[in-house]
């Protein structure tokens, strides 16, 4: 009963989020496109006004930079996109990684930690994460972009290092791309949903609204949009081990910020009518190639595939399971010639997910998703490639059946 509940709930948060996610970047992608295209106008003194077809119709779309001369009979708040989309994370995050942390989350040959003490440091990171960035925004550093960027880029790449001496890989790039969600979330919920609601308070006053809110909040949706395509990266990584199981990862989390970045600069550069920065692309295919690169490089089973002398690995202890022999004969006749350190399976460089099914105590580790995979389900192996019989899934079903 508790693996078919984390099954589905598994599936049902990643659902839920991935919705959300797809309506907030694509308001933020919308807007930013917007506030590019904006065009000056006489009426306006400072914003502008852009116009669209789109559905059969056409759209006249105004900003006033700071506010219109008095407020509107109904206004549109754009904040729940971002709102539910980090919710849904984070209790993605919980279910799979903190609740699964043994499996997902904690890897004994990097740091020894308790669910508990991973928890700890996951949730921890991103809220002393947060604060870092928050108070380089409130700091003299925020009126100088060059540095800020640079300084913020040190600090992401710091903290991509960081997390990769505590977690596996996986967890360390998602909790990578959860911190820059986070920053994300917390510029909306703490900046520019706060300072939009100031302009609102002042014009229904009478007063005349502070242009320093409406910058403040332009800056940090600036941030969230340059931030936007590495995150994706990272949330999808953990399904890919040739990304997440490199001991450089944190290193690969450099180029691939420098790569979504100039993508997204590309983008509003057209949109703004200032023409296409073709180099944007070639630099961003420039840092991806050396990404994959140092994914092949430093992953033993993609140097074998291409002929390369394997690298020397740290030899890791580990205790040995008290693993029946027939399970292991079953697991290994049937599992090991994908899910080890070097699989030998044409076409395949790492091991999937980063599952390593080679001895005992890898095994072991692993009984929850051989549960799901291969009893509960039949979906390992795949079409039942290497023909594994209802007599071999019984020894499995046995084995676990006493976990």
């Amino acid at each position: 009963m508790e693996s078919i509940a984390m099954e589905w709930g598994n599936l049902l948060l990643r659902w839920l989020h991935i919705i959300c996610g797809i309506a907030w970047i694509g308001s933020s992608f919308y807007f930013m496109h917007l506030d590019a295209s904006l065009r000056q106008i006489p009426e306006i003194d400072r914003g502008g006004e852009t116009w669209e077809v789109h559905g059969g119709g056409f759209y006249q779309v105004r900003k006033y930079l700071v506010a219109p001369a008095r407020m509107p009979a109904e206004l549109t708040w754009h904040k729940w996109q971002s709102y539910s989309t980090w919710l849904s994370g984070f209790f993605l995050l919980m279910w799979m990684y903190y609740l699964g942390s043994e499996l997902y989350l904690i890897d004994p040959a990097i740091k020894q930690l308790t669910p508990h003490m991973a928890a700890v440091f996951g949730i921890g990171g991103l809220a002393l994460g947060w604060l870092v960035y928050d108070g380089m925004m409130k700091s003299p550093l925020a009126k100088h972009v060059v540095p800020l960027a640079t300084i913020g880029f040190a600090f992401i790449i710091a903290v991509a290092y960081g997390f990769q001496q505590i977690f596996s890989g996986r967890g360390a790039m998602v909790h990578t791309g959860a911190l820059m969600a986070t920053i994300m979330t917390g510029n909306v919920f703490m900046n520019i949903i706060p300072n939009q609601k100031k302009v609102v308070a002042d014009l229904i006053a009478g007063r005349e609204p502070n242009p320093e809110y409406g910058y403040q909040a332009k800056v940090r949706s600036s941030h969230n949009n340059y931030l936007t395509l590495p995150v994706v990266f990272l949330m999808m990584s953990g399904h890919y081990p040739l990304v997440f199981s490199s001991p450089y990862a944190w290193v690969m989390i450099g180029f691939i910020l420098v790569a979504g970045a100039l993508i997204r600069h590309f983008y509003n550069e057209r949109h703004a009518g200032r023409g296409d920065k073709w180099w944007a692309w070639i630099v961003s295919i420039i840092a991806m190639l050396i990404v994959i690169g140092i994914s092949v490089w430093s992953n033993p089973g993609a140097r074998d595939q291409l002929g390369l002398a394997p690298l020397d690995a740290p030899l890791v202890q580990q205790a040995k399971a008290d693993l029946p022999k027939e399970v292991e004969n079953v697991i290994v006749s049937r599992c090991s010639m994908c899910h080890a350190a070097q699989p030998v399976w044409d076409g395949i460089a790492a091991a999937p997910k980063g599952v390593l099914l080679d001895e005992p105590a890898h095994i072991a580790r692993q009984a929850e998703a051989i549960r799901v995979q291969a009893v509960m389900t039949h979906a390992m192996p795949p079409n039942n490639i290497t023909e594994i019989t209802g007599e071999e899934r019984k020894v499995l079903a046995q084995w676990l059946a006493k976990k």
